[in-house]
């Protein structure tokens, strides 16, 4: 890419040079690792010794060392990144994607836990249940976002235990979760492609929508958009979470009986 080409970009990645550009900070833990080669980076995870259900991550960043409040992105501005993974969807297992989110469960330095913000594709294998869009399935390869930052979810949180009972009443899930879907920012897709296969995944990140791309199709819609400032991810990990309106939470490792891999060979973002 020529200088005048990149400098429309924030970021124009396409993992040529030998080393990993000093933006992206990397972290592995257990059987988690980065593979840096041949204009690609994979986000590996190997199996584990007898498979033990211990903690695999492997992931970029580009926020380590910065308090949320200085994470780089808000909007408007938009992320392309051409990826694909080794497996199809119903074989890769745990959680994968790339995009934006606050890392709301991890003190950062001087900070404290937060409410979660995203605005991602998102990869989730059963037994993933994050059923917080009405009429998508908990898990799958999803274009996401969510925002549980905004003030009507913190209006609606202290009746939260009477909602999740009213939630078990299937008439009344139906009628009543649209209201708490808006609530908490969370809007879904699932994408009409299989992740083995290399595609152009695109966001388009407003303060008011969000659209999503694959191929230069649209694929979805957001009625809002979660707020900045947030940091970027690109990571594989073996976990779960079950999530959903009826009360159910759960959280857990999932074995990983053979290699597997995230992978993207360009990440651009360019601010709008």
């Amino acid at each position: 890419m020529d200088d005048e080409a990149a400098s429309v970009y924030a970021v124009y990645e396409s993992f040529d040079s030998e080393a990993l550009h000093p933006r992206w900070q990397p972290w592995t833990i257990g059987t988690g690792v980065l593979e840096h080669e041949d204009h690609t980076l994979r986000c590996v995870l190997h199996p584990a010794a007898d498979h033990a259900r211990a903690y695999s991550d492997a992931q970029i960043t580009d926020y380590k060392g910065l308090s949320r409040r200085h994470y780089p992105w808000t909007p408007p501005l938009r992320l392309t990144a051409r990826a694909w993974a080794s497996h199809p969807i119903n074989e890769l297992k745990g959680t994968a994607g790339f995009g934006f989110w606050n890392e709301p469960f991890v003190p950062v330095g001087s900070d404290l836990p937060r409410l979660p913000r995203a605005v991602w594709f998102f990869f989730g294998s059963p037994p993933n249940n994050m059923a917080l869009a009405q009429a998508v399935p908990g898990y799958g390869w999803k274009a996401a976002t969510l925002d549980t930052s905004r003030w009507q979810f913190l209006t609606l949180a202290p009746f939260a235990p009477i909602g999740f009972l009213l939630m078990r009443l299937p008439a009344l899930y139906r009628r009543l979760w649209p209201v708490g879907q808006r609530a908490i920012g969370a809007s879904e897709a699932l994408l009409p492609v299989d992740l083995i296969e290399p595609h152009e995944y695109t966001l388009e990140w407003f303060t008011d929508r969000v659209l999503f791309y694959v191929d230069g199709g649209l694929i979805h819609k957001t009625p809002t958009a979660p707020r900045g400032p947030l940091g970027f991810i690109a990571w594989l990990d073996n976990q779960y979470a079950v999530v959903t309106p009826q009360g159910r939470f759960r959280f857990g490792l999932i074995p990983v009986d053979q290699r597997q891999y995230l992978a993207l060979d360009t990440i651009e973002i360019r601010r709008l």
